[in-house]
């Protein structure tokens, strides 16, 4: 089994992104090597997410192309990892087209698993863990630039949000242990990582209960921060029931935690935020809010929106819209409601908004939020931000592109000769100012 090949794609969140780095350094100690061409793997395996329904569709698509990938080659063996997995176990077996299937939790389990697999005799190991962290583990990363790396801090969800898959895909929460976050942190920065991003379902909710004493998410906050100050700090998901005053202050306390909080919102309604099992309001959500600008005025803030929720009423919808308009959010993420059996609103709730209405309020929300990005984009004109940079610009390679602190794109000359500035490269910090923009981008020149 030594020396296979494994080839591994990833769908779905950040947290996707970190477990299949997880996954990669599991199969190398066994003897495996990674890949990029699906036609000369040994191992096609798909990591999941089933947050909503279209992910998961375009999982079986491509379990059609791995299954043929069986027909043409003997001996390869495919399998589907991650929530898909842990959601659709006996069908993904019954479709005769998969070899294994792994959970979340069960990833130090594969080499084990793939050994075992023979045909007729798929694999299966789905067990959730409430212990299991992967904290002992070093990623293999697979980013291109080698400059931002994730690294999760917690996994699993405590919310259950009625419309949520996670806490039934991905188990309990638990902290990881915040000395191994440290040192996985302190790693990267010394093989030239620039940015780390923070992962969890609900970072604000991390606690590590040591003999030293707890350790809540700003006190972690900060000692990845102390590392070194050309280490940008990052972290996603905030809920906002759980940002606290002492992680806004934090942040303002540190020039490299970047000044961007994603606080997703989902809805504007209190009726529909109650539904949703939220546990907050609107005048709770929008207080957070204040305190973030009145700590930070420069921080960005963005959003995930949740379009033709169960019974959403038009009243319900134009309080969405209004609660966007009285953010000003930054960039959002805009989804229509799409019901995701086994939790509580597919069993307490009918989804009962017509599609063609859920696509024309989800069309609206997005026509609001590209006003807003492009307001939110021309306050910046004029000023001036250190930018991480991230490598060329897909447009023109003469242009470097990377992102300010406040998480947007800024795209600016490689080399500006006349001025002394020569070619940067990824993982340089350089000072640009904003001459123009688009909803999406800052166009700058570097200073």
């Amino acid at each position: 089994m030594s020396h296979r090949k494994v080839y591994i794609e990833t769908y779905g969140c950040q947290m996707n992104v970190n477990d299949t780095e997880v996954i990669f350094s599991i199969l190398a100690k066994a003897g495996y090597e990674r890949t990029e061409n699906m036609e000369e793997a040994d191992v096609l395996m798909a990591n999941t997410c089933s947050v909503r329904d279209n992910a998961e569709q375009r999982i079986w698509g491509r379990i059609d192309q791995f299954y043929g990938q069986k027909r043409l080659r003997e001996g390869v063996v495919t399998g589907i990892v991650g929530c898909m997995a842990e959601r659709l176990k006996d069908k993904l077996l019954e479709s005769g087209r998969v070899d294994f299937v792994a959970g979340p939790d069960t990833y130090r389990s594969l080499p084990s698993m793939l050994a075992a697999v023979r045909p007729g005799f798929p694999q299966i190991n789905v067990e959730l863990s409430r212990e299991e962290t992967y904290a002992d583990i070093e990623p293999v990363r697979i980013d291109k630039n080698g400059v931002s790396a994730f690294i999760s801090i917690m996994r699993g969800c405590n919310n259950v949000c009625s419309y949520c898959v996670v806490p039934y895909t991905r188990g309990a929460e638990r902290s990881r242990d915040p000395r191994t976050i440290v040192r996985e942190a302190c790693d990267l920065f010394s093989k030239g990582y620039r940015e780390v991003t923070l992962l969890g379902q609900n970072v604000d909710s991390y606690l590590w209960k040591g003999n030293d004493g707890d350790v809540d998410f700003a006190d972690l906050l900060a000692s990845v921060a102390a590392i070194s100050p050309d280490l940008r700090v990052r972290f996603s998901t905030s809920h906002p029931k759980d940002i606290s005053d002492k992680v806004i202050v934090t942040m303002s306390e540190h020039d490299n935690i970047c000044r961007h909080i994603h606080l997703p919102v989902q809805s504007g309604s209190d009726a529909m935020l109650e539904k949703m099992r939220r546990r907050y309001t609107r005048e709770w959500y929008l207080g957070r809010v204040a305190k973030i600008r009145e700590v930070m005025p420069d921080c960005a803030i963005t959003t995930d929106i949740i379009a033709g929720f169960c019974g959403e009423t038009l009243s319900d919808h134009e309080d969405t819209l209004s609660v966007m308009r009285a953010v000003g959010y930054d960039y959002a993420y805009m989804f229509q409601y799409s019901e995701r059996p086994g939790t509580l609103a597919a069993l307490k709730y009918p989804d009962d908004i017509p599609a063609e209405e859920k696509t024309r309020r989800l069309n609206e929300i997005i026509s609001l939020q590209n006003e807003l990005s492009l307001e939110s984009n021309r306050r910046d004109v004029g000023k001036t931000f250190k930018v991480l940079v991230e490598g060329p610009s897909k447009r023109d390679p003469k242009d470097s592109c990377g992102r300010a602190s406040n998480n947007k794109m800024c795209v600016f000359p490689s080399a500006v000769p006349e001025k002394g500035l020569s070619d940067c490269k990824a993982g340089d910090y350089v000072n640009v100012k904003v001459l123009s923009c688009t909803s999406a981008t800052l166009i700058c020149e570097r200073v």
